[in-house]
């Protein structure tokens, strides 16, 4: 059996964390089993879908790196819908109704002040059909075949489906709802197992019986405890944790994605530099049921993390022209962003404006002018420096190195002298040290 996936969002707005969450699991299930990850947008509500998102949510998954294997879209497949509902209509588990939700609503308060279960009570065959109302239509559940799976997530799963309303599929004006078009297109695409947050449970309960109706073999479920941060429950709302904002503010998709790919497990959170190797370890048995809370800080932790050990080669193209392989492996030690990579630049080979200095230290300073002068470049000027300056002034520790790294680079802390020193060269070392001096 090949492993089909898919990631089914409605373009109804931008991707978030949980959105990236769940196509990040599928694509990495399939990734592991040398199998197909699919994209399905999920656009049956005319209304409310958007083409400028169909084209985010695809941009975001590029960048992302989880670029599906196929895309399709439910707004071009309305003819096997209609073929499926006329078949299930045909075998009787398709039937109209009528109530209007106040009458439904209402219904639904007497039976909970009778203590029984709000569940939807059919209408016996025969029951007179009002005129000039369009009919809803609902799938009718079997209330004789109990529903069980075994989730890759939750275990052992069971329902009664006598305490199961018949779900809506179909509204009065012909538009679909999401629970019977899913189920024809798993069908129709081989979907072979369904990732997807635990609120879905109760639909894939309802959804089995859907494969059963239309003689589908069932696929495997995983069902996975939702993602909350500390606002609550992810949601479209949280802008903050959308991924243009995420990309806006420079987070590496591999920091994003280390981090989703373990949240929620037993496994330890490490940054890792490519989807194959997060595919190896990824595994639904080390899920746990408890909510999965996300919080950017470890993400900005983990992106930091990356860089430190990303190479020049993987990093080259997005780093401006003047920034080469030996200013890279300089600065990365202390990045949390690429893009403060280029605040570096004025240090390096540009002008920077003499830090205040006080009075004790400019005649260090000025030692240092002089001996730098006096050095071999190609060497370890540093360490050469900094040994000479120890021997003459009898000065060590912060007392040595802080007034130097100020008058060097106009900044409190950076990346090691060492090699910055070498890149900021000889004459331009001289020269800031006697401004820093006077």
């Amino acid at each position: 059996m090949t492993v089909v996936t898919r990631f089914a969002p409605s373009p109804t707005g931008r991707l978030h964390v949980g959105n990236i969450r769940t196509a990040l699991h599928n694509s990495l299930f399939a990734l592991k089993h040398d199998g197909r990850f699919l994209l399905r947008i999920d656009d049956t509500d005319l209304e409310r879908s958007k083409e400028e998102y169909v084209e985010a949510i695809v941009t975001d998954l590029n960048w992302l790196g989880l670029k599906a294997h196929a895309m399709v879209r439910q707004s071009e497949r309305f003819a096997l819908y209609e073929r499926e509902f006329d078949r299930l209509r045909a075998a009787g588990r398709v039937y109209a109704c009528y109530e209007t939700s106040e009458e439904l609503d209402l219904r639904r308060k007497v039976l909970l002040g009778r203590g029984l279960p709000p569940v939807y009570e059919r209408k016996a065959e025969g029951s007179p059909v009002p005129e000039g109302i369009a009919p809803h239509w609902r799938f009718k559940l079997d209330h004789d075949a109990p529903i069980e799976w075994d989730d890759l997530v939750r275990g052992h799963q069971k329902f009664d489906p006598r305490l199961i309303s018949d779900p809506v599929i179909r509204r009065a004006d012909g538009s679909w709802l999401y629970l019977l078009p899913s189920v024809i297109d798993d069908i129709d695409l081989g979907i072979t197992h369904i990732v997807r947050g635990e609120d879905h449970v109760s639909n894939s309960a309802v959804q089995l019986q859907m494969f059963d109706a239309l003689g589908a073999r069932h696929p495997h479920f995983a069902h996975e405890a939702l993602l909350v941060a500390a606002e609550g429950k992810l949601s479209k709302r949280l802008g903050s944790t959308g991924v243009d904002a995420l990309r806006d503010a420079g987070i590496e998709p591999m920091a994003l994605l280390s981090l989703l790919a373990r949240l929620g497990t037993s496994q330890p959170v490490e940054p890792k530099t490519g989807l194959a190797v997060l595919a190896e370890g990824f595994d639904f048995a080390t899920f746990g049921r408890a909510p999965a809370h996300f919080d950017l800080n470890e993400v900005e932790q983990l992106n930091a993390k990356l860089l430190h050990h990303l190479d020049y080669c993987e990093v080259a193209n997005r780093l401006p022209e003047e920034v080469g392989e030996a200013e890279w492996l300089a600065l990365r030690g202390n990045l949390a962003h690429l893009g403060e990579a280029a605040d570096w630049l004025a240090v390096l080979n540009g002008a920077i404006d003499p830090p205040e200095v006080v009075q004790d230290d400019k005649p260090l300073l000025a030692e240092a002018a002089r001996l730098a002068g006096e050095l071999d470049w190609a060497g370890d000027p540093w360490r050469e420096l900094t040994d000479a300056l120890k021997a003459s002034t009898g000065r060590k520790g912060r007392g040595l190195f802080h007034p130097l790294r100020s008058a060097l680079t106009g900044r409190d802390s950076g990346p090691e002298m060492g090699p910055l020193i070498k890149l900021i060269g000889q004459q331009r070392s001289i020269d800031r040290l006697v401004a820093a001096a006077n």
